[in-house]
């Protein structure tokens, strides 16, 4: 243990942990020995979901124990919330995911998408962090130590907006989270470490609610992204939804109710649809029955209808046609056919599809590589590269791409790319500029992020004064406008009056929604959270050592029975009562006191059976 948390020059350092905060489930691993591996959850799954649920009285669940509830608790019970991170309330996005969730979608303050869930309204950030915490402590319980580091990953595809509002996530975690890195390069750096290949390979990347494709150069230890492009809102979701509404319409047509309507109805529908659509990927046809969906003058009605893979795959054709056509709008943007590609990476649950690993393989004209896990591979990347930053004598490169342009807002609501998406970075970019009126002694320098031509159809990310230019007629002043993208994503932008020399600059970290209070209110929520939650798992610790006790001095009782007399048997029984009293009161100082008068009982027990 204390080898592999040795950096080249001998000093010991953090351990970091990759994680992948999934949209359907999340994934943590550590870097050991020589190799990435996958830390499984308490219950031994590689994976965990990412569902959050609340509760009577507050309790926060994660993971299986959430998902296992969510039928009878749909209204707080959340998953997808990945979906939502980074995006405001009123976007077709958010409009169309608070149409197929049970629990409710709001507006907050700052005009963020929130979750209203377990009495109260969360933010995205919040719920996600809440999937983290769980990541880190899977991770601490492996480990036996506290895990301060970690590096996250995200969609290729996602914005500043989106990259920030994980970072603030991690941040209330309790993590450091050292880098944000892209899921198809982190599946990438998985798949080819410590591999001595030189080849071009895209990662395929459809998982449950996000898509991305990249095209990468790999060879001697580098990782060399040339185009990555996706969909943030195309996933796995997307086909369970296909799914569920098919089988509502049909429901509908026969009986005339619409289990979209009903809350536990729609939950129930929507577990059926994404059981029948796995099981679909290696059957030809399931059975997707539930019994007692609904009732109509009070005679209960079941919903039992066979679902084909036929029939699945022709409700989702269109979206994975999609998923093709953003794939050659990639490789054209990297200069790219499809025979230029040696190998594909197939990465994300749902690439499981038959239908998708078939429109793949016609496209690319090869076969798709299938030696790694795409449900884990992503986690591993982000393991080998938290271990690559921490020591300088891991073989493994990274250099990625900016997934969107980045420019500034010009007269009339134009927008001037500066620097081009698919740029590879670290970066910096001067571009000139000057005035629109004559004597103008300022400007006004708005940041922009995206591909529309119109500024406002872009995402603002900041602005700022340049003021004091020197007095001349438009056209004149000679101002550079530079931006620099360092290799965290962070924007600089500066602009400078060459005449003057005067100069102006901005450091563009998007909010993400959270302020500096939010973020330190969520820190100490966190922390409190902890401190209740491990005074919890100390009761329950001695809890279970008196109902052990307990249940042990009951077995060995009725031996013993006839050597104690009638007077110790009694005093045995109420002791017996006192600690059950004890556990369900949870009264700390009482359970001690009881866990110690059993623990006598118990070895005085013993010894009058062992002297028989």
């Amino acid at each position: 243990m204390v080898e592999d948390a040795m950096g080249s020059a001998g000093f010991v350092m953090d351990r970091v942990i990759g994680i992948d905060l999934g949209t359907t489930n999340s994934c943590v691993a550590i870097f050991e020995g020589s190799a990435p591996a996958v830390i499984p959850n308490r219950g031994g799954y590689q994976t965990t979901p990412s569902i959050v649920a609340f509760a009577d009285g507050g309790k926060r669940l994660v993971g299986h124990i959430a998902k296992r509830q969510a039928v009878t608790n749909s209204d707080n019970t959340v998953h997808g919330a990945k979906r939502l991170i980074g995006r405001r309330f009123g976007t077709p996005e958010v409009r169309k995911m608070a149409e197929t969730v049970a629990y409710e979608v709001v507006r907050g303050p700052e005009d963020e998408a929130r979750i209203q869930a377990g009495g109260r309204s969360y933010t995205v950030q919040e719920i996600s962090a809440f999937i983290l915490m769980e990541m880190k402590r899977i991770a601490e319980d492996y480990l036996g130590e506290e895990v301060r580091k970690a590096v996250i990953t995200v969609p290729a595809y996602f914005n500043d907006a989106q990259r920030q509002a994980t970072k603030d996530a991690g941040k209330v975690a309790g993590l450091e989270v050292i880098r944000i890195i892209n899921e198809p390069t982190a599946a990438a750096l998985a798949y080819g470490f410590e591999k001595k290949i030189n080849r071009n390979i895209a990662v395929f990347d459809l998982g449950g609610g996000t898509f991305d494709i990249s095209v990468l150069s790999v060879g001697d230890g580098v990782f060399e992204v040339l185009s990555t492009s996706g969909d943030t809102f195309l996933g796995g979701m997307d086909f369970d939804n296909r799914l569920i509404d098919h089988l509502a319409d049909a429901f509908h047509a026969q009986h005339g109710i619409d289990l979209r309507e009903d809350r536990i109805a729609l939950q129930r529908l929507k577990e059926a649809a994404e059981n029948a659509k796995c099981d679909l990927s290696f059957k030809k046809a399931v059975d997707v029955t539930l019994p007692f969906i609904a009732s109509k003058e009070n005679v209960p009605i079941h919903l039992q209808q066979e679902v084909t893979r036929t029939l699945l795959e022709s409700l989702v054709s269109d979206l994975v046609d999609r998923t093709i056509e953003i794939c050659r709008a990639t490789l054209e943007n990297a200069g790219f056919t499809p025979s230029d590609v040696d190998e594909v990476v197939m990465v994300g649950g749902q690439t499981r599809a038959p239908l998708v690993q078939r429109r793949v393989e016609d496209y690319f004209a090869k076969p798709l590589s299938k030696g790694i896990n795409p449900d884990e591979v992503v986690a591993l990347g982000a393991a080998i590269q938290g271990y690559a930053l921490q020591d300088e004598s891991v073989d493994a490169l990274l250099l990625d791409v900016t997934p969107t342009s980045l420019g500034i807002q010009t007269a009339g609501g134009g927008y001037s790319v500066i620097i081009k998406r698919n740029t590879t970075i670290p970066v910096q970019r001067t571009v000139p500029f000057t005035t629109v009126h004559d004597a103008q002694a300022a400007v006004k320098i708005v940041v922009m992020q995206g591909e529309s031509p119109r500024a406002g159809e872009n995402q603002h990310l900041g602005d700022f004064m340049l003021s004091d230019i020197r007095p001349a007629p438009k056209g004149v002043p000679d101002i550079a406008v530079s931006f620099s993208i360092d290799a965290d994503g962070i924007v600089n932008v500066t602009a400078r009056d060459r005449d003057t020399g005067r100069e102006q600059k901005i450091t563009v970290t998007v909010s993400g929604g959270l302020s500096e209070d939010d973020l330190a209110r969520m820190m100490d929520e966190r922390r409190e959270y902890e401190v209740a939650e491990r005074r919890d798992e100390d009761v329950q610790r001695v809890i279970y050592g008196v109902e052990s006790l307990h249940a042990q001095i009951m077995e060995i009782l009725p031996a013993a029975e006839p050597s104690i007399g009638s007077d110790r048997l009694h005093s045995v029984m109420k002791s017996l009562a006192e600690a059950k009293r004890s556990v369900s009161q949870r009264d700390v100082r009482e359970l001690v006191h009881n866990r110690g008068q059993l623990q006598q009982i118990f070895e005085s027990l013993q010894s009058v059976r062992e002297a028989r």
